[in-house]
């Protein structure tokens, strides 16, 4: 399959429609460190430029490595609706109370140790390339696929859209 590369606008819309179908990420950080930082995070929103936001604490290992190393990457995954997202971009720590305020919601307390939010940040994401698997189209199609695949002894591809997303 030939991959879709998408530019701009349209980059922004697949992104946002994806991490919105998906909202949990892997938040990876210390990128040049072994093992890799990795931790889920819950998308809180993704604005009108393509930045992507998540709620975080304050003492996190996360915030600490992305004050040392802006440059991280988001893994976003839904198996069963095949859907696959990376997006590597730039981070930086956010302390306004009103934007706090506006993402924090009880689902988060279960998250964090405790409800105050003064321990809480805000983490933006620049992105800066991304990559997307698509397939959540037909499943009656993929099914089809699948199956005369098998029966000619083939390995089918059933990701019906990727590509780069320029952003």
């Amino acid at each position: 399959m030939k991959p879709e590369d998408l530019t701009s606008k349209e980059a922004i819309e697949k992104m946002t429609k994806l991490v919105r179908d998906i909202k949990i990420a892997f938040l990876l950080t210390d990128l040049k460190k072994q093992p890799i930082n990795a931790v889920p995070m819950i998308t809180k929103k993704v604005d009108e430029h393509g930045n992507i936001w998540f709620l975080s604490r304050l003492d996190s290992k996360h915030n600490s490595n992305i004050a040392k190393d802006p440059l991280v990457q988001l893994l976003y995954s839904h198996p069963s609706n095949m859907e696959y997202l990376s997006v590597s971009g730039n981070a930086s720590i956010v302390s306004d109370k009103k934007i706090i305020e506006n993402f924090h919601g009880a689902e988060d307390d279960a998250w964090f140790r405790d409800a105050d939010e003064s321990k809480y940040t805000a983490v933006k994401i620049v992105p800066k390339e991304a990559y997307f698997w698509d397939s959540s189209g037909n499943t009656i199609n993929k099914l089809l696929k699948r199956g005369l695949a098998d029966l000619k002894g083939e390995n089918p591809d059933i990701i019906e859209k990727k590509g780069e997303l320029t952003l």
